[in-house]
């Protein structure tokens, strides 16, 4: 890196670096996560690949909302960002009940906010939707209406 960058958090997945107060530095690495755990044996250059991708679909999508990228670096893994308030939100879509929504399942008998019948199996085929810090979908979707009038400048004061 040829300025001067301060590490300031790791990820299942990312490094990220301070800039600037205006920029982060994100870097993707080769580790692989499953199901909220963090795998010994990295894949090679899945962070290049991953950035690449997120790159490609941020600069398609650049003309239909904001992002924050501004730049991608020479070494392919890693993303110069303008520095925004994160809304922390991460949708993952599933095939099964696994991971998070299946801990959530076990406590409670629901994931996401989403009652779930009894006797589900670990894994079960068909499932298809958790959120990192689990937010009821109603509510993820009353929050992106926001955002996104927002973004197009609705006022939702009235």
């Amino acid at each position: 890196m040829p300025e001067a960058a301060v590490h300031v958090a790791s990820g299942k997945v990312r490094e990220i670096f301070e800039l600037d107060s205006e920029r982060l530095l994100l870097v993707a690495s080769d580790r692989i996560s499953t199901f909220d755990v963090v795998l010994p044996t990295e894949i090679p250059d899945k962070g290049r690949v991953l950035t690449g991708l997120s790159g490609f679909w941020f600069a398609r999508t650049r003309g239909i909302v904001p992002n924050h990228l501004l730049a991608l670096r020479p070494d392919g893994r890693s993303t110069e960002a303008r520095r925004l308030q994160m809304l922390p939100i991460e949708c993952v879509v599933r095939g099964y009940l696994a991971g998070s929504g299946w801990k959530d399942y076990c406590a409670t008998g629901a994931t996401s906010g989403h009652e779930l019948p009894a006797g589900l199996a670990r894994g079960l085929r068909g499932w298809q939707s958790g959120y990192v810090r689990n937010y009821a979908f109603s509510m993820l979707v009353g929050v992106l209406i926001v955002v996104i009038g927002c973004l197009v400048g609705l006022n939702f004061a009235h």
